[in-house]
């Protein structure tokens, strides 16, 4: 059988070769001939197996610079949470006057030291507020966590409240809660530098507040203490550390934390992760630490108290933060003390009968501390 005339001449001549596998005959001969050559050939194959974990590590490392760039970028975001639960914002006063067991609250619009308008929840005195009697007024601050809104706090803050009114007939309480920019009612989104000019506001608005109830200064000197929560513990030690309109005259801290950069380190203890050494990046501070130097140098010891309340099973603020802040006021000369509520986690402590039983006392023995020493030697001078 002869061969079909398209295959016939193939294999016999050179010249009908594939012109490609003449080339890699040619490269091949060359490399054998170049004594360097094939070691260039090795490092070629070897990179072929390197290409892989390359691309791998680089994705990674692009994953990461992503992550850590929108940490920076939306930091507010993640530190404030006023949508959590979803209808935080759309919650009313009215729909917790059950729980609030007869404590009055209501609403109060102001403005903002930049005018944006903001809320707050306040509740005086009816006996005062009616001339019953001339009782020393303590206003309560209260500056709340970074999540939910304040009418979920309210029935807490309202057993707080009336045990403290039950408590003494010689002192008229009225607290006022602060909305935050962004939270509940209030306008704009929440950032430090904006929810500081809100506490200064809300202050301003209990000096105003005090002086029409009191027009002929026939009251004795308005005692304030400012009582925060969690992230609120930074916005009181920043207004403690800065305000000029009115004598602060005791701190409460319920689970309080140094400053954001130390829980950085807190949540992301791992070296090898690059987030707690984005502190630098930092917009939201909140240096309780460093504050109370400030307060130290502004408040007499004698008369400025703080009272650290801590919950003993946080699972966000370790218990060292509680132990830096308490060994910093001692360092500093600022009266101080302690406690620990029984088996409360971070978000718990003051639902907690043990943790509410807490803050009265702090607040109770504030008051006590400003009527042996006077409201007008005990508080921060102001300039």
């Amino acid at each position: 059988m002869v061969a079909p005339p398209l295959f016939r001449h193939l294999p016999l001549s050179r010249q009908y070769r594939p012109k490609s596998i003449q080339i890699r005959r040619q490269w091949r001969q060359g490399l054998l001939a170049n004594p360097q050559m094939p070691q260039l050939a090795k490092q070629l194959h070897s990179m072929q197996w390197a290409a892989p974990p390359l691309i791998l590590t680089g994705l990674f490392l692009a994953l990461w610079s992503w992550k850590c760039m929108m940490m920076v970028l939306f930091q507010n975001t993640i530190i404030y949470n006023p949508f959590m639960p979803p209808n935080a914002r759309s919650m009313k006063i009215e729909d917790f006057k059950k729980q609030c067991r007869g404590i009055q609250w209501r609403e109060e619009r102001i403005r903002s030291l930049d005018g944006t308008e903001i809320a707050l929840c306040v509740s005086d005195d009816p006996a005062s507020a009616a001339g019953v009697d001339l009782k020393t007024p303590v206003y309560i601050l209260y500056f709340q966590g970074n999540a939910s809104s304040l009418p979920p706090r309210l029935p807490d803050l309202s057993w707080v409240l009336r045990t403290l009114r039950e408590g003494s007939k010689t002192v008229s309480y009225t607290m006022v809660c602060v909305s935050y920019r962004g939270y509940w009612t209030s306008h704009d989104r929440p950032s430090e530098t904006g929810i500081n000019k809100d506490a200064e506001a809300a202050l301003r608005w209990i000096s105003s507040f005090h002086y029409k109830r009191d027009p002929e200064k026939q009251m004795p000197d308005p005692v304030i203490i400012l009582y925060g929560q969690s992230i609120g513990c930074g916005f009181a030690t920043n207004l403690a550390a800065t305000t000029e309109a009115m004598p602060i005259h005791g701190l409460v801290l319920e689970t309080p934390f140094e400053s954001t950069r130390s829980m950085l380190k807190a949540l992301y203890p791992q070296k090898w992760l690059p987030y707690q050494h984005l502190w630098p990046f930092l917009r939201n501070h909140l240096d309780t630490w460093t504050n109370m130097g400030v307060i130290a140098s502004r408040s007499p010891p004698s008369g400025f108290g703080i009272s650290i309340v801590e919950a003993a099973k946080d699972e966000l603020v370790p218990s060292e933060h509680g132990d830096r802040l308490y060994k910093r006021c001692q360092d500093v000369g600022i009266p101080v003390e302690r406690q620990k509520v029984r088996g409360a986690y971070h978000n718990d402590a003051i639902v907690r009968m043990q943790g509410k039983t807490a803050v009265v006392h702090s607040v109770a023995s504030a008051v006590a501390r400003i009527a042996q020493n006077g409201p007008r030697n005990g508080g921060i001078v102001t300039k």
